[in-house]
């Protein structure tokens, strides 16, 4: 069993957050109790639970355990249920570089708390095709891993208006490595918002008005990516 699976296990079996974030999980697990399993795929039944939004076509298929995201351009990959805090995502996610034409190791990226400016109680009410700009009447967090060809790592707050995407964090490392498992959590807890990579804290916001409820997706452009194991955890305040 691995790592990741142990800790999602762990989670589902009431271990809360401090089972699947090391580093600050002392003070985390001090701030709450365990919670719930409360959302999962495992990619073995096809794609009822998410929607997709392609620039230029390409592939996404949910079998076998894996989301195969296989794309030449622009891609998001909705999870169809909106989220309310607090809570945690976690998942795993390789960029595959194996000769194929959209093997390019680029572009993790996410969405979360996601809801749109023109239809705020709906986001699949507005039509979107998978270019980046199409995306900027979005209130929501966003966080580009190893995006521009794998040369940048930001996090940004958009804020439902176009051509307006701020940006909270930049960082010129750390990058994608090609066929590396890189197994992601990301916590919404309030004004805290943060977004860890293989045990280490990438992004850390702690956001005056904060996004709490919304849509999560896998964002990503001109790449293959290999999913696994995602998961959706509760977190409860302790009384």
């Amino acid at each position: 069993m691995t790592t990741t699976r142990r800790a999602l296990g762990a989670l589902a079996a009431g271990a809360g957050l401090a089972a699947l974030v090391p580093g600050r999980q002392a003070s985390a697990s001090s701030r709450h109790r365990p919670g719930r399993l409360i959302a999962r795929d495992d990619f073995r039944h096809g794609l009822s639970q998410w929607a997709t939004e392609l620039q230029d076509g390409g592939t996404v298929t949910a079998a076998r355990g894996v989301l195969d995201i296989d794309v030449p351009s622009g891609a998001t990959v909705w999870f169809r249920r909106a989220l309310r805090g607090p809570y945690v995502i976690g998942y795993t996610a390789t960029a595959i570089s194996a000769g194929g034409a959209n093997d390019r190791v680029s572009d993790l990226n996410n969405f979360w708390n996601a809801t749109d400016a023109r239809s705020p109680d709906d986001l699949f009410a507005t039509p979107r095709g998978g270019a980046l700009a199409e995306y900027d009447h979005l209130r929501t967090y966003y966080a580009g891993y190893g995006a521009n060809g794998n040369t940048t790592t930001r996090l940004r707050r958009y804020v439902g208006e176009a051509g307006v995407r701020p940006l909270i964090l930049d960082y010129t490392e750390p990058l994608l490595t090609a066929n590396r498992p890189n197994r992601v959590r990301i916590v919404s807890d309030g004004s805290t918002v943060q977004w860890w990579n293989n045990g280490r804290l990438v992004f850390d916001h702690d956001d005056p008005e904060p996004y709490t409820r919304g849509h999560f997706a896998f964002r990503t452009v001109w790449s293959h990516f290999a999913i696994t194991d995602f998961r959706v955890g509760e977190l409860r305040q302790r009384p």
